[in-house]
């Protein structure tokens, strides 16, 4: 198991809905180790994010552009010392 420590995350759906986040995290192993790595993932309406087993359906090629070129331009993408 895996706790997660978002550092960095972006979306460019209104609040108040469903919203497609991209994230730079930080997972926290259960035996002290942990790695960093980018994901994608749906926060609810109401705020809290919604687990789905890894996976998180991506509508359509421009949304991965879009929130990509978003986090391009807030400086944190490919700056993997963040």
């Amino acid at each position: 198991m895996a706790r997660v420590r978002i550092i960095n995350e972006v979306s460019a759906d209104e609040p108040n809905d469903w919203q497609l986040f991209f994230q730079w995290c930080e997972y926290i192993y259960d035996d002290g180790g942990s790695e960093y790595g980018y994901r994608f993932i749906w926060r609810r309406p109401d705020g809290s994010l919604q687990a789905a087993r890894g996976q998180a359906r991506i509508p359509d090629i421009n949304s991965i552009n879009e929130l990509m070129e978003l986090a391009r331009v807030a400086g944190w993408l490919g700056s993997e010392n963040n």
